[in-house]
């Protein structure tokens, strides 16, 4: 008997630790800034290297369960978030990230999981705007800056610096 208690006991502290803290949040918001894009024309598509990053992103993200994709409405945007819609069978809403006060107020209030697609000189500010931890600014050659922003319940928010890669993605 004790020692089916202690075992008890043990699984019961083991499964409160290792509990994931996404399981206490109200949502988790995952921010990307688009994948590789062509030098060429004003609304660029993503190069070869930035649509294998998009499938990457969309491999490593669905199994998270993301409810609400958000892309700003430019080509290279909406082409990385598409991977994972289509996996998804999720709708791509566009939002406008000259608004990203209002847009932040909005994502807080979401249920579950969001990811939001956007660019190197508004996405640090929207994860402030969240209550997040953005680091350093996005130079404009970086692509791989993945956040993932846990918003518990009580709106505090935990910041985790992910990066993506380039390639095939993980096998599933």
């Amino acid at each position: 008997m004790k020692k089916a208690m202690r075992l008890l006991c043990a699984l019961s502290l083991a499964l409160t630790v290792l509990a994931p803290s996404a399981a206490l949040a109200q949502g988790t918001i995952y921010l990307v800034r688009h994948a590789e894009k062509e030098s060429v024309g004003k609304d660029p598509a993503l190069t070869d290297a930035g649509q294998a990053r998009a499938r990457n992103i969309a491999a490593t993200l669905r199994k998270v369960g993301v409810a609400q994709i958000y892309s700003t409405a430019l080509m290279r945007t909406q082409m990385t978030a598409k991977p994972l819609a289509t996996l998804l069978a999720v709708p791509v809403r566009t939002y406008d990230p000259s608004r990203q006060a209002e847009f932040a107020t909005q994502l807080k209030a979401l249920p579950g999981n969001t990811l939001v697609v956007g660019h190197s000189n508004t996405l640090t500010e929207l994860v402030r705007l969240l209550g997040g931890e953005p680091g350093a600014d996005i130079a404009d050659t970086e692509y791989d800056r993945l956040y993932q922003l846990a918003i518990d319940k009580d709106g505090s928010v935990t910041t985790v610096l992910m990066h993506s890669i380039p390639g095939a993605p993980p096998a599933p």
